[in-house]
């Protein structure tokens, strides 16, 4: 990471021409036994993919806001990079009527439907795979869409890290603020620069769980395991866990 990354997409930036083959993400769900893990090169692939649906398969400006009715999962942390790639605002948990465009998980599409904008849709399933036999009525399928987009993303217009960026738990931040809170709480999570592995298993709800699960990992050079469901995890399998996955640091509820 360097002095001049004033949004969590500079971090990703950096991180991908540093060292683009260590982990960055590694997600598991203890509902359906997935794992999932994902480099800083494949991470930041499918945030270049999302980022170009937002700018051209939506039309997506800076200041739009797009409310992310997801959980800690690894392709909500591939959205809201992509929201920080085009200067959008990612609203975590947000009031769809009031948003430009929805993106839900099944918990959320219901709710969903207040947007009058475009939405989209994405199973959660495990390797990201897409609904079955269809995508839920009025939305559009995440899977199915978004590998059709490039691989390389460059913003129509320059992303202003002043500019909000992120609404959670009802406070704003800009793309700055959270790089310089992301950086000022790393070493307090315990992430002490690369090679450090911070488990998380924290909601995406609250900025302590987005620090935690995403921007402090990627502010300091670390990698996150991001773990959804942690409370089905017995204590044994937990334990294996942070000693296979070399976890130097924890933060759960």
């Amino acid at each position: 990471m360097t002095a001049t990354d004033r949004t969590p997409a500079d971090l990703l930036r950096s991180a991908l021409a540093a060292d683009p083959a260590r982990p960055l993400v590694t997600f598991y769900d203890d509902a359906t036994g997935e794992r999932v893990e994902l480099s800083v090169a494949t991470f930041a692939n499918w945030v270049a993919k999302t980022a170009n649906l937002l700018q051209d398969g939506l039309s997506a400006e800076p200041g739009d806001r797009v409310a992310l009715l997801l959980p800690a999962h690894w392709q909500t942390a591939v959205w809201l990079v992509a929201c920080s790639s085009v200067g959008v605002v990612a609203d975590v948990a947000g009031d769809p009527a009031r948003a430009d465009v929805v993106v839900a998980g099944p918990d959320g599409v219901e709710a969903g439907r207040a947007c009058r904008g475009e939405r989209y849709a994405l199973s959660l399933a495990p390797l990201g795979r897409r609904f079955v036999p269809g995508p839920p009525q009025g939305y559009a399928d995440y899977a199915v869409e978004v590998p059709t987009y490039g691989d390389r993303f460059v913003p129509y217009a320059p992303v202003d890290p002043e500019e909000p960026a992120l609404v959670v738990a009802g406070a704003e931040y800009t793309g700055a603020e959270i790089v310089e809170r992301a950086r000022g709480e790393a070493e307090a999570l315990g992430l002490l620069g690369p090679g450090s592995r911070l488990l998380s298993g924290l909601g995406y709800d609250t900025w302590e769980g987005l620090s935690a699960g995403l921007y402090a990992p990627l502010a300091s050079g670390g990698s996150v395991v991001l773990c959804r469901h942690l409370d089905q995890a017995s204590e044994e399998a937990l334990t294996q866990r942070i000693d296979s996955e070399r976890v130097t640091a924890t933060a759960r509820t």
